[in-house]
């Protein structure tokens, strides 16, 4: 089940309310990008790629974890029965499907952890995980940033980003302008 954009809103507007800050600004560009390039995309549903984009960090509502956020999103959106959001706040994080390359802190307990990989070992990630995948890499808090960019603000942050995490952020980028024929950053800066 999906929750409708005006839902999704308010969801994210209650989140505010709990833990704001540059996030939730994050989670509107990455939603404004995602609904942006699946405009361009044959198989992608514009107001579905807004709503996943929008929802996709929602675990930082519950405050500032790193790991944690992931199984926060999982498990909330899991409890309200959205299981396509529940899986986008799952794989967002991750360009495959373990927790091996993740980036930030392991600040989550062992059995938040098992879920988080027991979850990620069932998921056929498609087209709307790349998706915010992508978008999460393209949006700052401040708006749309180029991905060299956005991987050395992390860089800088977090001491470290894997090369194989940059190299599979940039064959997403080449993946939808493959897609969509147009170049991203043109694609996600136009209004």
């Amino acid at each position: 089940m999906m929750p409708t954009r005006a839902e999704a809103e308010k969801i994210l507007e209650e989140a505010e309310q709990c833990n704001s800050g540059p996030w939730v600004n994050h989670s509107r560009i990455t939603a404004k990008c995602a609904e942006k390039i699946a405009e361009l995309c044959d198989n992608l549903d514009s107001e579905k790629a807004y709503i996943l984009g929008l929802l996709h960090d929602i675990g930082r509502k519950f405050g500032v974890r790193h790991l944690g956020h992931v199984y926060d999103g999982y498990t909330y959106m899991m409890s309200l029965e959205y299981d396509e959001v529940a899986k986008i706040c799952l794989t967002h994080s991750f360009n495959n499907s373990t927790v091996k390359e993740y980036i930030g802190k392991f600040d989550v307990s062992d059995e938040e952890l098992e879920l988080i990989e027991t979850a990620l070992a069932k998921v056929n990630m498609d087209d709307y995980d790349k998706l915010i995948q992508l978008c999460d890499a393209l949006a700052g808090s401040g708006g749309v940033l180029n991905i060299e960019d956005r991987m050395r603000d992390v860089k800088q942050r977090y001491g470290y980003y894997p090369q194989e995490k940059w190299n599979s952020n940039i064959r997403l980028k080449h993946y939808f302008e493959k897609k969509t024929g147009n170049n991203i950053y043109k694609t996600v800066n136009q209004s």
